[in-house]
Formats: C-alpha cells, sequence, structure tokens
C-alpha cells in the first residue's frame, strides 16, 4: 500500500511538472500574442486619429476660409506687415517646427518682451501672461478673446506637426526650464487644444497645465477626443482666461 501511494504521489510530481513546463514554454507566446495585440490597438488608434486630424482640419480650413480672409485684411489695417506670426515651438520628441498664429501683436513686440519680463503673471514663471499686454493690437485683442488668431495651427494639424487634442507646444527657453515630469509632455503630438484649455486657459497655473496635460496622456483616446473638442466650442465662446 505504501509502495502504491508512493508511486501515485511519484506521478503527481511527474504531472505537476510536465504542467510546470508547458505553462513555461507557453508563456512567452501568450506574452508575445498580448505584445502583438497592444501594438496593433495603438497603431490602429494612432491611425485613426491622424486620419481624424488631417479630413478634420482641411474640412475646417475650408469652411473657415472667409473668416480667414476677413481677418488678414483687419490685422493688416490695423498694423501694416505680416499676417501670419511663426515661431519656433517644439513638438513630438523635441522636435522643433513652425509654430503659425494670426498676428495679434505689433510688428517689434518680440523686441520688447525683456521689458516686460517682472510684470510676468503667469504664477510659475515658466511661461509668459499679460492680462494687458501694451504689445497687443485692438484686432489682437479680439481675436485672442475668440482664439481666432489660433486657427492658422489648422495648417500645422495639415502638416502633421500637430494634432487637433493634445497639450500646447511650448517654446525652447520654456522647454529649459522644464523638469523631467514636465517633459513627459513632449512623449505626445502637441495639439490646438487641450484639458486645460477648457477649464480656465490662462488663468490655470503652468504646474496644474502640466498635471492636466498628463491627465490626457493617460486616458486620451478618439473619444476623450471629441468631447475635448466639443467643449472647446463654449469654452472660445466665453473668452474665459484668454488673453
Amino acid at each position: 500500500m505504501a509502495a502504491l501511494k508512493g508511486n501515485i504521489n511519484s506521478q503527481r510530481i511527474k504531472e505537476i511538472e510536465r504542467l510546470i513546463q508547458m505553462g513555461k514554454k507557453r508563456s512567452p507566446l501568450r506574452m508575445q500574442l498580448k505584445i502583438s495585440i497592444w501594438e496593433w490597438t495603438v497603431s490602429f488608434a494612432k491611425s485613426i486619429k491622424a486620419a481624424m486630424d488631417f479630413s478634420g482640419s482641411l474640412i475646417l480650413l475650408i469652411l473657415l476660409s472667409p473668416l480667414f480672409l476677413v481677418t488678414a485684411i483687419l490685422i493688416y489695417i490695423t498694423d501694416p506687415g505680416p499676417i501670419f506670426y511663426v515661431a519656433n515651438r517644439v513638438g513630438l520628441n523635441g522636435a522643433y517646427f513652425g509654430f503659425i498664429k494670426f498676428r495679434s501683436m505689433y510688428k517689434d513686440a518680440d523686441k520688447h518682451k525683456d521689458q516686460l519680463l517682472k510684470q510676468n503673471e503667469s504664477k510659475d514663471g515658466v511661461i509668459f501672461k499679460m492680462k494687458n499686454d501694451p504689445r497687443i493690437t485692438r484686432v489682437g485683442k479680439f481675436i485672442r478673446r475668440f482664439s481666432i488668431d489660433e486657427l492658422p495651427q489648422l495648417f500645422n494639424v495639415l502638416k502633421g506637426d500637430m494634432s487637433l487634442v493634445g497639450p500646447r507646444p511650448p517654446l525652447p527657453l520654456e522647454v529649459l526650464q522644464y523638469s523631467l515630469e514636465d517633459r513627459k509632455r513632449l512623449h505626445v503630438k502637441p495639439g490646438i487644444t487641450c484639458l486645460w484649455q477648457i477649464k480656465g486657459r490662462s488663468e490655470i497655473p503652468f504646474q496644474q497645465q502640466v498635471q492636466l496635460d498628463m491627465q490626457y496622456i493617460r486616458s486620451q483616446g478618439i473619444k476623450n477626443d471629441l468631447i475635448i473638442l466639443l467643449k472647446t466650442i463654449p469654452a472660445v465662446i466665453s473668452g474665459k482666461g484668454a488673453y
């Protein structure tokens, strides 16, 4: 009887060892399958987002072309000079690109920025913001209030440098002041609108902007992008935090 029990136990041990070995052989395959499915899902989501960005920006550029024309005329009449303002901004993975806006300031505005740094109203000091910036033209105040100055960034989206939704692209000098945590904002393509754009824009301190951007990055998806785009409309109309 003892010999029989010993034989049964020995068989059980062998069976357990066999199952363990099978599990070891299958685990890499299962893991590889999971990784492949995840990579395909991410790739598919990026393709959908890219298609939405391209088609959405193209349609908006066509529909808003009359507004572009009127804005360009008013800018030139107020302060003859370039209609657009193009600046270097930092995009996906730290790549620089030409960031396009309707010019809302006088032509020599950049030369006077250093004189106004002490009046910076940004609580964190990383970005520069003034509610009553003397460099802004009369038309500039209007187009800023309703974010019309941001519309030319649709060309950036069409080109592929930006997305409709994503963290706002920073200036190179701002990135130099970033912490390691702040730099995570550069892991995704920058956008025209984002979470903090619909929650108060310039009234939100820089560190809170970073937190909201990180929240977006962790939960980004087509559904969330559509929600942010829809909420951008009333945020723009209200003009809250626009300066």
